[in-house]
């Protein structure tokens, strides 16, 4: 119940500051109306955009993004943020895809060893923040060469083919269809994914914890937080979540390559920022990560039927993400 003092102060807010206001009780907002707006405009360019049929494409072209976007936005909420989680894709899938073509292992022995590199990889990061203490930006960009070169010397370069795979390593993209769309199994998987990670965030110990320490880290340890191990358990569910993108990715590229997402880091970390995740750490949610992986799957879905040049698709991306984070810059100025 508000106070007549809060009351009083509401009534004196000029509109733009009740804007900033809600926009900061609710970070999801903003891309939700980016969102609607970039599907009215490109649906009236060119109204192909709007078919079941293309919708479909940008759902299953945004699923691995929208994978690795979850893993990126629980670091970014500690006010961290991790530039190894295309490598550590992109080992996690080599690893698995040369272990059940030459090894001869089960799909599902190595769909279980690719999650588990990629909480290895997590664990290796969240070591290094939180025992030796350097910073997240530094960890991630060591970690990113180191994983980058250890996916090539192992692979040499070469890709593995989906024929030369077990049925269950490209079972995620196969797709069925949901009246006129066409849904891919990996998109599905990357739904299930936001549902479990988004629930623990908004109601477990766990996920208050994550945005408490986002928000101050000495004020967390003060109430009695576990500061390290919140850290330590964020980098290890990210590791586990961009191991489960890499037998996502296998199945939607139709093979194991070492070049299959070179943009991963950027694309994924501009979903985060667009979705309203702040930088700074301790405030924004997935739903937001969701919409801003969309946005970036109908920008460049979009552009390209409007016939816009690739460059100027690129273009339109960074300025959003400049859009963006100044919009958080100004939100995080709310007053009381």
């Amino acid at each position: 119940m508000t106070t007549a003092v809060e009351q009083f102060a509401q009534r004196r807010r000029s509109p733009l500051e009740r804007l900033q206001h809600v926009l900061h009780a609710h970070p999801s907002i903003s891309p939700l109306l980016v969102l609607i707006i970039a599907f009215v405009v490109f649906s009236s360019i060119n109204p192909r955009f709007a078919s079941p049929n293309s919708l479909s494409l940008v759902l299953q072209q945004v699923a691995v993004i929208g994978a690795l976007a979850v893993g990126q936005t629980l670091v970014i909420l500690t006010a961290g943020i991790d530039l190894s989680a295309g490598a550590v894709t992109i080992l996690a899938m080599m690893l698995a895809a040369g272990l059940a073509e030459g090894g001869g292992l089960p799909g599902v022995v190595a769909v279980l060893i690719g999650i588990g590199v990629g909480v290895l990889a997590g664990l290796a990061n969240g070591a290094l923040v939180t025992r030796v203490g350097l910073p997240p930006f530094i960890v991630t960009l060591g970690t990113l060469s180191v994983f980058t070169a250890v996916a090539l010397l192992y692979t040499k370069g070469q890709s593995v083919q989906a024929t030369d795979l077990p049925g269950l390593l490209n079972w995620t993209g196969e797709t069925f269809p949901v009246g006129d769309f066409r849904i891919s199994v990996g998109v599905v998987l990357v739904g299930v994914l936001y549902l479990l990670v988004g629930f623990a965030l908004a109601n477990t110990a766990w996920g208050r914890h994550v945005y408490a320490v986002g928000d101050d880290k000495e004020a967390a340890r003060l109430a009695g937080i576990r500061v390290d191990r919140v850290l330590l358990s964020v980098y290890l569910t990210a590791g586990a979540v961009y191991g489960l993108a890499a037998w996502i990715l296998i199945g939607r590229a139709g093979a194991a390559s070492p070049n299959a997402i070179t943009d991963a880091n950027l694309e994924s970390i501009t979903a985060v920022v667009i979705g309203g995740t702040s930088l700074f750490g301790g405030r924004g949610a997935l739903v937001g990560t969701l919409l801003g992986a969309l946005i970036v799957g109908f920008f460049r879905s979009g552009l390209s039927l409007a016939g816009v040049d690739d460059q100027y698709r690129v273009l339109a991306v960074g300025l959003l993400v400049l859009l963006a984070v100044t919009v958080d810059q100004w939100i995080r100025k709310v007053k009381a």
